[in-house]
């Protein structure tokens, strides 16, 4: 058996062993699933009435194990009321100054430039975490602002909302369910269909397939050229090499990424 042969068998088995928590697969099984996604928040956020109307997907994948990977939807309640959602998946990056960064950063993203305060519509940032981060044993950690006055807490009402989902909880309800399934590597065994038909299509059917073995090639390439890139910053650190010799060395580089890489090196003098 050839290399590219062996590579592509282990990619197979790979993809055997994937699950939504893994973080670049839930990605891939969410984008434009608007059922899905509208299933999760539906169960998250305890409401019926959630209309899934726009999916973004932030940040490019470059592996399919330990990165953060993060979606946008913006979605309207039965009422018309507008509210954006960023769905991350990642222990490591579920800190609580990760979570006000986040929220700081969705709010930015939505108001636009003369826009009034008043019009911006509620935020959530969901951090579906495989373990429990939070270490209360509860299946919802539910994070909210509040104004003291004397010994009493007001809810502030800011529209501002931060949502911790235990991936280790396994009630017999809709969230402990929900939390299987996003551990389970096998779609027959999931509780929601809808989650399962997109596992199954990336798991078992032979478009599926070839689609997450040639996302996980991509991958490979970008993260074996990323390395190269962090190489030629390491040599112009340590003065191994003149800036005027990076194409003599690293000629695999754009004009473009050496550019970006002169910038860095400079910033770090």
């Amino acid at each position: 058996m050839s290399t590219t042969e062996q590579t592509h068998q282990q990619d197979l088995e790979r993809l055997k062993l994937f699950r939504y928590m893994d973080n670049d697969f839930m990605t891939v099984c969410l984008e434009d699933n608007y059922e899905a996604v509208e299933l999760i928040l539906r169960i998250v956020l305890e409401r019926e009435d959630i209309i899934i109307k726009s999916i973004r997907v932030q940040d490019s994948m470059k592996n399919l194990q330990g990165r953060s990977a993060v979606l946008d939807v913006h979605a309207v309640d039965g009422n018309g009321k507008e509210f954006d959602v960023e769905i991350q998946r990642s222990d490591k990056g579920a800190g609580v100054k990760r979570a006000r960064h986040n929220s700081s950063l969705l709010d930015a993203h939505i108001l636009k430039p003369g826009e009034d305060t008043e019009n911006i519509p509620d935020t959530y940032v969901i951090f579906i975490t495989e373990n429990d981060v939070m270490k209360g044993n509860q299946p919802i950690y539910p994070v909210e602002r509040y104004i003291k006055i004397g010994e009493n807490k007001v809810l502030f009402g800011d529209g501002s909302h931060i949502l911790y989902v235990n991936g280790k909880y396994r009630g017999d309800d809709e969230v402990g369910r929900l939390m299987h399934d996003f551990s389970c590597t096998d779609p027959d065994d999931m509780n929601y269909e809808i989650l399962a038909k997109k596992a199954r299509y990336f798991k078992q059917e032979k478009e599926g397939v070839a689609a997450m073995c040639k996302m996980m090639e991509e991958m490979r390439s970008e993260a074996a050229h990323d390395k190269v890139k962090e190489k030629a910053i390491l040599m112009l650190k340590n003065k191994k090499i003149s800036f005027d010799e990076i194409p003599i060395f690293f000629s695999e580089l754009s004009h473009e990424e050496i550019d970006e890489i002169k910038s860095k090196v400079m910033q770090l003098v």
